[in-house]
């Protein structure tokens, strides 16, 4: 079997939200024999030297990252609610280029698209598209988003929207992280299971591929608690509100084997995380 590469993955740098350090994530990496790994802090690239230096001393094969949030409207658009963060989208470097641009992405949503959290837009991705490869995200993503609200045509345009312009250097993503909290089973678990299966589908009819992520917050499977503790800060609420926002606990770095055994039957979806790696060029920051 291929190595597994993580190329959804969030640091301290998503502030209140990963619990993971740099060192920690790239140690782990390394301890899991993996080659390469990605970092996509939400919204911001503070991470990114840190990560840089780290993955090269220890021979990992960095891929910079960020999970931007893509305005519905253009982001000179403040009006309505609903544009109030964005669908969530990956953007991976994979050479200078890429990075140079994946920069000016991220100061524009940061500067320019500021509106409840740093959006951008897709005529800014048409416009900065050289050297990115791109993934579809989580369920927060505009396809699961699509699916998930029954609309599958609007699902397949959106996906040949996104080939048109990144080619075979767009991915589909899936998710599948279980658990059995009540709420968060059907939210979370249940909706993934749903898309996936729609993902799988729609990726034969518009000939893309498809990669396994899991969208790591934490280190290990005990960090969970100490993560659930940083979501009650990051929205101010008490720990025993029922309400609250909670993660499934599934988000820590899963190992090679922890994938194959959410993902064995569909091995290539994690036979493509080594495909991205592979297109990764190495170039100096």
């Amino acid at each position: 079997q291929l190595p597994f590469t993580h190329l959804h993955v969030h640091s301290q740098y998503s502030i209140l939200d990963g619990a993971a350090s740099i060192k920690g994530l790239v140690k782990k990496a390394k301890d899991c024999g993996m080659t390469a790994l990605a970092l996509t802090d939400h919204g911001s690239m503070f991470g990114i030297k840190e990560f840089f230096d780290t993955c090269k001393k220890e021979g990992i094969k960095p891929i910079l990252g960020c999970e931007t949030y893509v305005a519905p409207r253009s982001i000179s658009d403040k009006q309505g609610k609903e544009d109030r963060s964005g669908d969530h989208l990956i953007i991976l470097a994979k050479n200078e280029k890429g990075y140079r641009n994946l920069l000016k992405l991220i100061s524009i949503a940061n500067i320019d698209g500021y509106y409840y959290k740093p959006r951008i837009d897709k005529k800014l991705l048409e416009k900065y598209n050289e050297g990115l490869i791109v993934s579809s995200a989580c369920l927060g993503g505009e396809v699961p988003q699509r699916i998930m609200a029954n609309d599958l045509i609007g699902a397949k345009e959106t996906i040949l929207w996104f080939k048109k312009i990144f080619g075979e250097d767009y991915y589909l993503e899936i998710m599948y992280h279980p658990t059995s909290y009540p709420g968060l089973k059907e939210e979370i678990s249940d909706n993934q299971l749903m898309v996936n299966e729609i993902i799988l589908n729609l990726a034969k009819e518009t000939d893309v591929k498809v990669i396994a992520t899991n969208d790591v917050h934490f280190l290990n499977a005990e960090d969970a608690n100490a993560h659930d503790i940083l979501i009650c800060l990051n929205t101010a609420k008490d720990y025993d509100d029922p309400n609250r926002l909670r993660y499934t606990q599934q988000e820590w770095f899963k190992t090679t084997e922890e994938m194959y055994q959410l993902f064995g039957n569909v091995p290539e979806a994690i036979e493509n995380t080594y495909e991205i790696a592979q297109k990764i060029e190495e170039y100096d920051l």
